[in-house]
């Protein structure tokens, strides 16, 4: 008992003392360099005086949309030429998607610009007014490191809950004929399919679980253009097909496209509270659910059974 509490109690103390080191470093980063952001918004300010609320569309979409379709472009050049050669060594579902349907590829970007004009376009109008209401995102003085890391573990959490529990409902049967089916018609993800959904999926499962946390919060525009650009970027990844080096493991994801009833959060914590994962952590996919820090695939060094891959 004592040897535990030593090793947890150790353990504690090694993780607050290198995480006190590492926000320390970033927090001098951030502040040496804060100044000139600082500067720079305030000049933003100047050149949109009076006209803000185009500073806000750019920032919480158009820069946003700039990072979801340069990350995808540069996957789709993958998906459709398959080159470069190496990158399929990172296949998750290996045979699938080589080449992409160009056919079905087109008909998902153009629900996926669908959409972004039409649905997260008029979300973000309507969010602005609320969000100036609560406080004013464009307002003169940009957040503190430490204050966006806490704005972002809250969005994160909010996130995960809204998600989950909206994805869940819509594999109900009442509303995934309808609705969700639509999403599932890639049982192998590629990227851009993250925002390939029906319109009212995603309302309730995409841009909700995104929104509300900024809209709790009463966030600055910097820090909601970070979020935005960021879960962007997360969806993406989850979607990509591919568990490349260094970048989060989309195997969790990937599973759930694979089977339909595992898996159905971004984090996975509720999925463990309600058992949803139960089936995922019995397989290769679950030990392969971990960040790559070499470049030898995990596909190589985890094999599947040889049941499965006969």
């Amino acid at each position: 008992m004592r040897r535990t509490a030593f090793i947890l109690g150790s353990g504690l103390l090694s993780f607050v003392a290198f995480w006190n080191s590492v926000t320390w470093h970033l927090q001098r980063f951030w502040g040496a360099s804060g100044y000139f952001w600082q500067a720079q918004w305030e000049r933003l300010l100047t050149t949109f005086e009076g006209k803000e609320w185009i500073l806000f569309f750019i920032g919480a979409i158009q820069v946003p949309c700039l990072f979801f379709w340069s990350f995808n472009g540069l996957l789709l050049v993958v998906d459709t030429t398959g080159k470069p050669n190496f990158i399929s060594r990172y296949r998750i579902q290996v045979g699938k998607n080589e080449p992409v349907d160009p056919v079905k590829l087109r008909q998902s970007i153009r629900t996926v610009l669908f959409n972004q004009c039409m649905v997260s376009f008029p979300m973000v109008v309507f969010l602005y007014p609320f969000l100036k209401w609560w406080g004013d995102p464009c307002r003169r003085e940009l957040p503190t490191f430490h204050w966006f890391l806490l704005e972002l573990a809250i969005f994160t959490l909010i996130e995960e809950v809204l998600f989950y529990y909206s994805h869940r409902l819509l594999h109900h049967p009442t509303f995934y004929k309808k609705i969700h089916k639509k999403h599932h018609e890639w049982t192998a993800p590629i990227g851009v399919i993250s925002l390939y959904a029906h319109p009212i999926e995603h309302v309730v499962s995409n841009m909700l679980p995104a929104i509300v946390g900024p809209l709790v919060m009463g966030s600055h525009l910097s820090s909601i253009t970070m979020w935005f650009s960021l879960a962007l970027i997360i969806t993406t990844i989850s979607h990509c097909g591919y568990h490349l080096p260094f970048l989060p493991s989309p195997e969790f994801h990937d599973y759930h496209h694979l089977k339909f009833n595992q898996c159905y959060g971004v984090l996975g914590v509720l999925d463990h509270l309600h058992g949803t994962d139960i089936m995922f952590k019995q397989t290769k996919a679950y030990e392969r659910h971990v960040l790559l820090l070499g470049f030898t695939p995990l596909s190589e060094s985890i094999p599947d059974s040889p049941k499965r891959m006969q």
